[in-house]
């Protein structure tokens, strides 16, 4: 047993019978306990180095099934709720984030998840942006930000880009790299808690209405195109929408930019026209399908309340 063993090839001093049966028994327990070890050892490894892997080709396949999908750069307090809410709203979306524990938490969270550099080419390019409608850049640096949209609108120029910003220079610098929508939140907080504090029931409502997984009343965008909406051309009492869906026409904003807003019964639907709406989730998909097989602006999704 102990040549065996390899522990070596006899006692210094000579054993008694029972001094030999423990000595063996020991060597026995040592080798079982040594052999187990290693086996969970072992196993530990292989299967987390397989486990890896099977995660990493399952992330390289959802990525590459991506399409009209959105890019959250950034994984803050700021896009965390962006995140939220594109999940409440089932929008598909990617976050990309440099940070190893924020990219920690959102694969906890379920999202999909790139780490990298969003100001970088190469990841945007990995996050499919030639197939996404919106970039969605949440960085804590204006810089990081503006190279973000740069970037974005270089290789996608038709893609939605929306910047945080922390200054009011900081959004006119923005806006000229050419992102569609800036918003800076000390500047949006502070006109909330304004809003908040003089009107609260007007707030209320439409925070009721625009955000959240446990609402009544959605608002949705609808985008009139000629090849597909029978309404086109029609006035609004012609279209008979409110009374066929429901869901009620709040504004509407021509293609040229000028909004109508409380449009009456005599406003003229036009081509390229955006209807922004209010209703239940039946009242929306039920108008969706009287205006036919069209897209959110600017392609960005149809309704999909349920």
């Amino acid at each position: 047993m102990i040549a065996l063993s390899t522990v070596g090839f006899g006692e210094i001093e000579p054993l008694e019978d029972r001094s030999r049966l423990f000595t063996m028994i020991l060597i026995l327990m040592g080798l079982i306990t040594i052999g187990y070890i290693l086996n969970r050892l072992t196993e530990a490894l292989i299967q987390g180095y397989f486990q890896e892997g099977i995660r990493q080709r399952q992330e390289k396949r959802l990525i590459d099934t991506l399409e009209h999908h959105c890019i959250v750069c950034g994984f803050g307090r700021t896009a965390r709720q962006v995140a939220l809410e594109f999940t409440a709203e089932d929008i598909p979306f990617i976050v990309i984030d440099s940070e190893p524990h924020q990219v920690e938490d959102a694969k906890q969270l379920g999202y999909i998840v790139i780490q990298g550099d969003a100001t970088l080419d190469e990841c945007l390019i990995t996050a499919k942006i030639d197939k996404a409608v919106c970039l969605v850049s949440a960085l804590t640096s204006d810089a990081e930000n503006l190279y973000t949209v740069l970037s974005a609108k270089t290789l996608n120029p038709q893609i939605r880009a929306i910047a945080r910003a922390s200054s009011e220079e900081a959004v006119l610098k923005l806006q000229r790299a050419g992102a569609d929508a800036v918003v800076s939140p000390y500047i949006t907080g502070g006109k909330r808690l304004a809003a908040a504090a003089l009107r609260p029931q007007v707030m209320d409502f439409v925070d009721g209405i625009l955000t959240g997984t446990d609402r009544t009343f959605y608002m949705e965008e609808f985008l009139l195109d000629p090849q597909f909406c029978p309404c086109v051309g029609q006035t609004l009492s012609q279209a008979r929408l409110r009374l066929q869906s429901g869901a009620l026409v709040l504004a509407i904003r021509r293609s040229d930019g000028n909004l109508i807003g409380g449009p009456t019964g005599e406003t003229e639907l036009l081509a390229g026209d955006l209807l922004i709406c209010m209703g239940t989730p039946e009242q929306l998909r039920e108008l969706n399908q009287i205006l036919g097989p069209i897209r959110a602006t600017p392609a960005l999704r149809p309704p999909r309340h349920r």
